[in-house]
């Protein structure tokens, strides 16, 4: 009789403590902007770091919030295969307020 208690209380807990966490993976979730993940892949994908960032990535980040400045900072990109495909994107798809993306080649 003391298995079958032990084996509910376990089993109680177990599922008590999931569905907190299904919950919390819910309500403690971070939305990304979408626009960085396509930015990163328009990249050179070198992450060789010359832009001062350490990724590919951490520079889509920094261009999509508008604190990259120059977008030529990323030595290894050429102008018209990554930079001038980059800016078109987010001309299209500006901030969620409407306001453009302040870059610039």
């Amino acid at each position: 009789m003391t298995i079958l208690y032990a084996t509910l209380i376990i089993g109680g807990l177990g599922l008590l403590l999931g569905v907190g966490l299904a919950l919390a993976s819910q309500y403690l979730a971070v939305k990304e902007d979408e626009r960085i993940e396509v930015v990163s892949k328009m990249l050179p994908q070198y992450n060789c770091g010359s832009c001062g960032t350490p990724s590919c990535y951490a520079f889509a980040v920094e261009i999509v919030s508008g604190r990259a400045g120059n977008i030529s900072r990323c030595k290894p990109g050429k102008i018209e295969e990554h930079f001038k495909p980059i800016l078109e994107y987010l001309k299209n798809n500006p901030n969620t307020d409407g306001t453009p993306v302040k870059i610039k080649i």
